[in-house]
């Protein structure tokens, strides 16, 4: 393994570092190891994240080509669910054949 002396580290930090050591139990040395491991999770996931020059002109085309969409009832109703919808799905079945509420007659 390598080593890493880091130089003129803040005070604040250091105690930070401190109390997370202290509050799992560690060493200084185990919860530096484990920080610095967990920061890099975070940072290269957010490397995962950003897209590359060709994946961004493809989304920024596919974004154009959508918006470039002539306006359309039909087109703008895509995964939506419409008042009609909403009127003709089954009710809790409390209404009579002939529509009239059902008091249990």
């Amino acid at each position: 393994m390598s080593d890493i002396i880091l130089r003129q580290i803040d005070s604040v930090l250091m105690e930070r570092i401190q109390r997370v050591a202290q509050a799992h139990g560690w060493d200084l040395q185990t919860a530096l190891m484990r920080l610095l491991e967990q920061g890099l999770y975070v940072c290269e996931g957010e490397l995962a994240r950003s897209l590359n020059d060709a994946d961004a002109k493809a989304l920024q085309d596919a974004i154009a080509a959508l918006e470039s969409v002539p306006s359309d009832p039909g087109f703008a109703q895509i995964g939506r669910v419409g008042e009609s919808e909403e009127a003709a799905a089954p009710s809790s079945g409390l209404l009579s054949s002939e529509g009239a509420a059902d008091n249990g007659r």
